[in-house]
């Protein structure tokens, strides 16, 4: 019989103890692993990218249209505080994309994105994305993307 590993979940805290300055460099240089779990090809443009006297976590551009794509993250459940923060730094850089990253989306967040992606044009997109991390046995940790929020292309057409 084939023996297999106890899949464990990490808490977050323990990879990327500091939000700014471990996770935020992690995934700007793993981008490609966001852009695959939202189906786009992403390039970075900037880290902390200024926002009046504000930063945005992630600013970067989908190859190919060159559409402005903001990232907000949050290594915490989905607050208040960072969904104003969602939607200054999309303001600030016209974005078409916008993306939440936070390790819980909370209900209402969640639906205040699918709010949003109903709301707006077939150009502009808002993602909700929860992280999580776990482990083999002892193995390294290892993450997951799970994009739980997402614009509606077919509905957007239809309301156009």
């Amino acid at each position: 019989m084939t023996e297999l590993g106890d899949l464990r979940p990490v808490d977050l805290r323990d990879v990327w103890p500091h939000e700014a300055a471990q996770f935020t460099p992690w995934l700007a240089e793993n981008l490609s692993a966001l852009g695959n779990a939202l189906g786009l090809e992403l390039e970075l443009k900037e880290v902390e990218a200024p926002v009046g006297a504000f930063a945005l976590d992630i600013l970067a551009s989908e190859v190919g249209t060159g559409r402005n794509v903001t990232i907000e993250n949050q290594l915490e459940t989905t607050n208040h505080d960072h969904l104003g923060k969602l939607l200054t730094y999309a303001s600030g850089y016209n974005a078409d994309v916008v993306v939440w990253i936070a390790k819980e989306i909370r209900e209402e967040h969640r639906q205040a994105l699918d709010w949003l992606n109903q709301r707006t044009d077939s150009n502009t997109g808002f993602y909700g994305v929860v992280v999580e991390t776990f482990r083999i046995d002892d193995s390294r940790p290892a993450f997951r993307l799970d994009v739980v929020a997402r614009p509606n292309q077919w509905r957007k057409a239809r309301v156009e």
